[in-house]
């Protein structure tokens, strides 16, 4: 749910979905940002490795903005966990403080990310009330993201 919305309730990888389709407003976002930065997806879906995930991502048109992608099966580890995040950072040659987080679970992707020293930005699209401390923003559309990345990067 923070680039294609998940329908819990449909089986299988999501490249075998009836329908899929991006969280509103998130294309946008992703065509300024791909112009911009090093754009990596992770993805903890355990029905999905890097090659299922980046078929999911091709149905939409979506794979193009990514420089890397990575899944908790290929790598061995699951988020929260600090060395799913520090593999790929590992991998992509960068410091956790060059990175940004981006994530809709606060618990998986928010925690982990932030104890290694990312920064971080909770999507927050339904509104879940909650103590996010460790998120360094918390947002509910898409298009904010542009606005915090230029305001404070």
């Amino acid at each position: 749910d923070t680039i294609m919305r998940d329908y819990p309730k449909l089986k299988g990888p999501m490249y075998t979905w009836e329908h899929v389709e991006y969280i509103p407003d998130v294309e946008d976002t992703l065509q300024y940002l791909h112009d911009k930065y090093t754009i990596v997806i992770a993805t903890n879906a355990g029905e999905s490795d890097t090659e299922a995930m980046i078929k999911a991502l091709k149905r939409i048109d979506a794979d193009k903005y990514f420089n890397h992608f990575f899944s908790s099966k290929d790598l061995g580890y699951e988020k929260p966990d600090i060395l799913f995040f520090q593999t790929i950072i590992n991998n992509i040659g960068l410091n956790p403080n060059e990175c940004i987080m981006i994530g809709n679970l606060y618990e998986k992707d928010i925690i982990g990310a932030k104890n290694i020293g990312m920064h971080t930005i909770l999507y927050n699209d339904y509104n879940i009330a909650g103590d996010f401390q460790k998120a360094d923003y918390v947002i509910n559309s898409m298009k904010e993201i542009i606005n915090i990345i230029e305001e404070n990067f």
